[in-house]
């Protein structure tokens, strides 16, 4: 991975969105939800007020709207900062 999160961020790999029919409709990419959950991929050191508590290899969930949306040799990545992380699974 070339990507080493700094501070108390995690980079985190979305889970795949689910497929989902209605009726024999197949919803298209633009409707469907964002996942909610994905696995850490890496942490940062963390910072002298916030210890890490997350690992790589954790499968966390993260609000709708949480983190930095990036692209890597076409892979889909999140970063956050560790308290925007709701639990680990």
């Amino acid at each position: 991975m070339n990507i080493k999160p700094l501070a108390d961020r995690v980079l985190i790999k979305p889970a795949a969105a689910e497929e989902k029919t209605i009726g024999g409709i197949i919803i298209p990419d633009s409707a469907k939800e964002k996942p909610l959950k994905g696995e850490v991929l890496a942490v940062g050191n963390g910072t002298k007020d916030e210890e890490m508590i997350l690992k790589a290899g954790d499968v966390v969930l993260y609000g709708k709207y949480a983190g930095t949306e990036l692209e890597l040799e076409g892979e889909k990545y999140l970063i956050m900062r560790q308290s925007d992380v709701l639990a680990i699974i």
